[in-house]
């Protein structure tokens, strides 16, 4: 395959984060006395940013969003990878697939910074040539922003780029940024009705089909 500019999404593509981000919304509750949530009800939070996870989770709380946001970001932050695991076949297919000649890019509504943390600490930083998060751009996912973001830094054009996700918000900035998607079915994200160019079972299914 010719070469093409891969944009990753970070939570439930690469990384199963659902632990770690439901550890830091109790601790978060837990500051104003509240019950903590079950994993599987924090999960159905993720994938529109720390705004509408922190708002999701504090829903029928009288509480400052603002003070509640620095909370969870303060616990979060030094708490990234606790629980938190690459995918089976991430960390042997990032770069198998720039040997190929591929760029490959992240695009995620996490901040910018505990993004870039996270593919440090799991020894992927450096094979990415954009991590765009939210902050980093006006505007976060479905918004297409990100995508041109990381199309100019990779010097690439957008009819050789591909988005992959695990929700719908990755679907939709595919769709609106006019680039081809792949959807991974394996994560805990929902397309609700969009629908994909190639729906792949596991990361190294989708690393086959770029080889």
């Amino acid at each position: 395959m010719e070469p093409q500019l891969i944009i990753f999404d970070l939570d439930g593509t690469l990384i199963d984060s659902r632990a770690d981000l439901t550890a830091g919304v109790n601790h978060m509750r837990a500051h104003y006395g509240l019950e903590p949530l079950s994993l599987e009800t924090v999960s159905g939070y993720i994938g529109n940013g720390t705004r509408e996870l922190v708002e999701r989770a504090l829903q029928g709380a009288a509480v400052d969003v603002d003070e509640a946001m620095a909370i969870n970001k303060a616990y979060y932050g030094d708490h990234l990878v606790v629980d938190t695991y690459l995918y089976d076949g991430v960390a042997e297919g990032i770069p198998e697939l720039v040997k190929a000649g591929h760029k490959v890019a992240l695009l995620t509504n996490k901040p910018g910074d505990p993004s870039r943390e996270i593919l440090r600490l799991f020894g992927l930083r450096d094979y990415f040539c954009a991590v765009v998060g939210g902050g980093d751009v006006p505007n976060l996912k479905p918004e297409p922003d990100g995508i041109f973001a990381c199309a100019e830094a990779a010097g690439m054009a957008l009819a050789d780029a591909w988005m992959v996700g695990d929700n719908y918000t990755d679907l939709a900035v595919a769709e609106n940024a006019g680039v081809k998607n792949a959807y991974a079915r394996y994560g805990f994200g929902d397309p609700l009705d969009h629908k994909a160019d190639v729906y792949f079972a596991s990361f190294s299914e989708l690393v086959g089909y770029f080889l």
